[in-house]
């Protein structure tokens, strides 16, 4: 398989160039400006153990990199070491978490806009580096626009999938869990993430953390607590994040971003703003 000039730094280039142009990335409507901002980008291999643990611990129907990469690829010979996971975070604009910060109960409209045009924005950019692979001749899947993908339960943790954008990133060296369940990069809590899975062989990004929790102050340090008294819905406590409050409250969101905003949409991120994790990896001086 031909994969010359397919590094690292070719594919970041990719991500960038993409969302440096403004028809790409947008949020629409009356905000003529970008829905995203400078991403990260990591990589992983399809071979790593932890994507085997988070099978076990999420449950059976979680996918392995290797087992959606032969489902998309059924004549493939590809074993797990021979994939990487190309993972990348998009974070929310200066201005997008500026207007989240001050609300208190409903989602802003840049955020609202985000979730929605933003995350169409992400579902373009993994075709788009989909795309640009097969072009160079390397077998690539986006999994979360898989036709095979599917919402499931898992019995430890409720609402889940068969792949997890976040949790990708968590192995791919980009950051780490929060009490609020969003994940800590070193660019804050506030944004979404994405991935590729490709036949090819780029280097690991060093994971910088030993435990999943190492960045949330609650959880590293017993302090902060912070997105507790942001969420409107009560749906985080010093137990955790109870995600069916957290859905009831999202489905509220829809009447208010159709009649305030006028389009279909939903959102709300506030525990993602007004933290100490909205920008950073927070410190305790940060409190």
């Amino acid at each position: 398989m031909w994969t010359k000039g397919v590094t690292g730094s070719w594919i970041e280039q990719v991500i960038r160039d993409f969302l440096d142009d403004p028809k790409s990335n947008s949020l629409g409507g009356r905000f003529r400006e970008r829905a995203w901002d400078t991403p990260l980008v990591g990589f992983s291999s399809g071979g790593d153990p932890l994507y085997q643990r988070l099978k076990e611990d999420i449950g059976q129907f979680y996918w392995t990199p290797i087992e959606i990469f032969l489902k998309t690829f059924p004549d493939s010979q590809a074993v797990p070491d021979e994939l990487t996971v190309i993972s990348w975070v998009l974070p929310q604009t200066d201005a997008t978490k500026a207007d989240n910060r001050k609300e208190t109960l409903n989602v802003s409209e840049r955020w609202a806009r985000s979730r929605i045009f933003g995350e169409e924005t992400n579902d373009n950019l993994r075709r788009h580096v989909v795309k640009k692979l097969q072009e160079a001749r390397c077998e690539a899947v986006a999994p979360s626009i898989s036709p095979f993908w599917e919402q499931r339960t898992s019995e430890k943790y409720s609402f889940a999938s068969t792949w997890s954008e976040r949790h990708t990133a968590y192995v791919s060296g980009l950051g780490t869990f929060g009490l609020s369940d969003g994940l800590i990069t070193s660019k804050g809590k506030a944004m979404r993430c994405g991935s590729v899975i490709a036949r090819i062989q780029v280097p690991a990004t060093r994971r910088p953390y030993k435990d999943h929790h190492e960045y949330c102050l609650f959880y590293a340090r017993k302090i902060c607590g912070r997105c507790i008294d942001r969420c409107p819905a009560g749906a985080i406590t010093r137990e955790g994040h109870d995600k069916l409050k957290c859905q009831k409250h999202l489905a509220r969101m829809n009447e208010y971003v159709r009649t305030h905003y006028g389009f279909e949409g939903y959102g709300c991120g506030l525990c993602q703003t007004g933290v100490p994790c909205e920008s950073k990896i927070p410190t305790p001086s940060d409190l």
